[in-house]
């Protein structure tokens, strides 16, 4: 799992947890993987701004730097998304991509526009969304499965009658520093094990805390997690339960 760089002359840090597992510290628009990836995960930021995510989404005051996209290069950001992860996967790839509904007619138009297909439209309803007066209380995200090739991707059906909306517990971190919004364990799981099988490659271009290499460890998917805020490090390491000093680092 080597990668190239459009930016070949830059250094860049990446964290090595294992052959299978790394973390590059780059926005991804400078990434080059040279591996096909078999399934993409992306929980990008929701482009209305930090105190935005607060009050809808309940992203938590003590959360580490936050680097949220301005809502007016939002729709460039999510275009650059969706064509990086479509060309980043397999012909049998698919894509997992998270939206709230602040931007969600942006994020749909960009999938339209793309070479994927849209194969479903989940909802995750969580509990204890941010007590809301003049409005209804936010407690769900968007979770849009995508195909290069609606007649050949992997659909590993989790159960019988699997519905489209999952009630999900969110994870609280009392007197943690957190990424801001860290997505349940179980929730990435059930995207990836629908998605993949073991042995595949997954690729999360917006890694954040590190959730879905943590995931990828224990069900067995070699994974590449790109993250542009080198901040993050200290809870991604956290998360892997990776000492200071523990995984090898690099510049390339």
């Amino acid at each position: 799992m080597e990668l190239g760089s459009k930016k070949a002359s830059e250094k860049r840090k990446i964290l090595r947890i294992d052959d299978a597992h790394k973390v590059i510290f780059d926005d991804f628009r400078n990434v080059e993987l040279d591996e096909k990836a078999d399934l993409v995960f992306a929980d990008p930021p929701f482009g209305i701004g930090f105190k935005g995510n607060l009050q809808t989404y309940h992203r938590t005051p003590d959360a580490l730097s936050y680097v949220e996209v301005p809502q007016q290069d939002y729709p460039d950001f999510i275009r650059s998304l969706i064509e990086w992860s479509h060309n980043a996967l397999k012909d049998s790839g698919s894509m997992w991509l998270l939206s709230g509904w602040n931007n969600l007619s942006l994020v749909l138009n960009a999938v339209d526009r793309s070479g994927f297909h849209l194969v479903n439209h989940c909802i995750w309803r969580y509990q204890f969304g941010v007590f809301t007066r003049r409005r209804f209380t936010t407690s769900h995200y968007h979770l849009l499965l995508l195909a290069k090739d609606e007649d050949d991707y992997t659909f590993n059906k989790p159960e019988h009658y699997a519905e489209d909306v999952w009630d999900i517990k969110r994870p609280y971190h009392h007197g943690e520093k957190t990424a801001g919004n860290e997505l349940p364990d179980e929730l990435v799981e059930k995207c990836i094990d629908t998605s993949s099988n073991k042995g595949d490659l997954v690729v999360d271009p917006v890694l954040g805390s590190g959730t879905t290499i943590k995931v990828c460890i224990r069900r067995k998917r070699p994974c590449i997690g790109i993250e542009v805020n080198p901040a993050l490090e200290a809870r991604i390491r956290a998360k892997l339960g990776l000492d200071l000093f523990e995984g090898s680092q690099q510049s390339t």
